[in-house]
C-alpha cells in the first residue's frame, strides 16, 4: 500500500537567522527558549551547550532590562547556535542586543511607542542583517483588537500580525518572521491557517502555555501536527512547563511522525494485550532510554508476540519480539536469531550499535 503523503510546503520567503535558514523550502528548524536568569551568563551558557547537544537549532533568551541585554555578548561568543533576543516594549534593550552580536529579535514594532524609536531597531538590524520575528500571542492583544473582535479570535491574530508588518514593510523593513500563537488549538491553528493564505513570511509555529509535560506535549502534537501536516511551518518550539531539553525531543517526535525529520530512533512497540507474556512496557521504556541521546536515524520495534511481532514490524530496521523466556532479534522482518529474554535489550543495542 502506498504511504499517503502530507501536503507539500507552503513557499515562503526564506530568511537567516545567524547560519540556519529558516522558510523557503529549508527543513523545518527547532528551536527553544532557556530558563535561566539571562543575567548569569554561566548557567545560561551551560543550558544553550546542554540543549544543542539535545538537537536545538535557535536558541531564544529573554532580555527583560539592560543588565540582561549586555550580557548578551558574553553568551553569544560562549555558544555556536544562533541566537534570538526576545524583547518586549523597550527599544534600547533592543538596540543593545544587536550591539553584543544576537542573530535576531523578537520584538513587535507596534508595542515600542514612537515611530523614531523602531526606525532606530531597523535601521540597526537592517545594518547588521538581522531578521525580525514579530510575536503575536493571544494573551496580549492590544485592548482596539479586543474590543473589536471580543475576544481573541483568528482574525483578531491575523490583525495583529498585520499591523506589525505594515510598520515594517514601511520602513522598507522584510527579513520578517511572524508566530501568531494561542493556547487554544483551534484557534491557533485557524490563525496561521489565515495568515498563511495571505502572505509569505516564514512562519514560526508553536501552541503557548500548552502545560506540563503530559498535556502540553499533547496539545502541542495534536496543534503543530495538524499545521506541519497541512504544509505550514518553517520553524517550531514546543512550550512545556518542563526541562527545554523535553520540548527539543517533542519536537523531533512530531517532525519524525510526519516523516519532516529524521533525527533519531523512530521507536514502535506494541501496546500489548493477554497474548504478551514479557514485560513490553519495561523493556520498550529502556530502549527508548537507551536511544534518547542517538543521532542516526533507525525505526527500532519492541514487540510481544513472537508469532506476529517480526511480520507486523517487518519495515522497522531492526527490532526485538519476546516470548515466554526466550524472544526473537529481527531485522526487516526476517529473523537473525533467537535470544534469551535476559538477554534481549543488550543483544538489540549491540545490533543497533553495529
Amino acid at each position: 500500500m502506498q504511504k499517503k503523503k502530507i501536503a507539500p510546503r507552503n513557499k515562503t520567503r526564506k530568511i537567516y537567522v545567524g547560519s540556519v535558514p529558516v522558510g523557503g523550502g529549508s527543513l523545518i528548524s527547532v528551536q527553544t527558549m532557556t530558563k535561566t536568569d539571562t543575567r548569569d551568563v554561566k548557567s545560561t551558557v551551560r543550558q544553550i551547550k546542554s540543549l544543542q547537544k539535545a538537537g536545538c537549532e535557535i536558541i531564544r533568551i529573554a532580555v527583560p532590562d539592560i543588565e540582561a541585554a549586555k550580557a548578551l555578548g558574553s553568551i553569544k561568543k560562549s555558544v555556536s547556535i544562533p541566537v534570538i533576543a526576545d524583547i518586549h516594549f523597550d527599544w534600547r534593550l533592543a538596540l543593545e542586543a544587536i550591539k553584543q552580536g544576537v542573530d535576531a529579535l523578537r520584538i513587535n514594532p507596534g508595542n515600542i511607542g514612537a515611530t523614531w524609536k523602531v526606525s532606530e531597531v531597523v535601521s540597526a538590524a537592517s545594518d547588521r542583517h538581522i531578521p525580525i520575528r514579530i510575536g503575536v500571542n493571544a494573551g496580549s492583544l492590544s485592548k482596539k483588537l479586543l474590543a473589536k473582535y471580543g475576544h481573541p479570535t483568528p482574525e483578531a491574530l491575523v490583525e495583529s500580525a498585520v499591523e506589525h508588518i505594515n510598520i515594517l514593510e514601511q520602513l522598507n523593513f522584510r527579513e520578517i518572521k511572524v508566530s501568531l500563537k494561542a493556547s487554544n488549538i483551534p484557534t491557533t491553528v485557524d490563525a496561521y491557517r489565515l495568515f498563511s493564505r495571505r502572505f509569505r513570511y516564514p512562519l514560526h509555529i508553536g501552541i503557548s502555555e500548552a502545560g506540563p509535560s503530559f498535556t502540553g506535549i499533547i496539545k502541542s502534537s495534536v496543534g503543530l501536527g495538524i499545521l506541519l501536516a497541512e504544509g505550514i511551518g518553517d520553524t517550531m518550539r514546543v512550550s512545556l512547563s518542563a526541562d527545554p531539553s523535553e520540548e527539543i525531543r517533542v519536537a523531533y517526535e512530531i517532525l519524525k511522525s510526519l516523516g519532516l525529520r529524521t533525527k533519531g530512533a523512530n521507536i514502535i512497540s506494541c501496546p500489548t494485550c493477554g497474548r504478551c507474556e514479557i514485560d513490553i512496557r519495561g523493556l520498550a521504556s529502556k530502549v527508548e532510554s537507551r536511544l534518547k541521546n542517538i543521532d542516526k536515524p533507525i525505526t527500532v520495534a519492541v514487540m510481544g508476540c513472537a508469532v506476529n511481532g517480526p511480520g507486523e514490524a517487518r519495515e522497522a530496521d531492526i527490532g526485538i519480539a519476546g516470548g515466554k523466556g526466550i524472544g526473537l532479534l529481527f531485522r526487516k522482518g526476517k529473523i537473525i536469531k533467537h535470544v534469551e529474554e535476559k538477554e534481549l535489550l543488550n543483544e538489540l543495542m549491540q545490533e543497533i550499535n553495529k
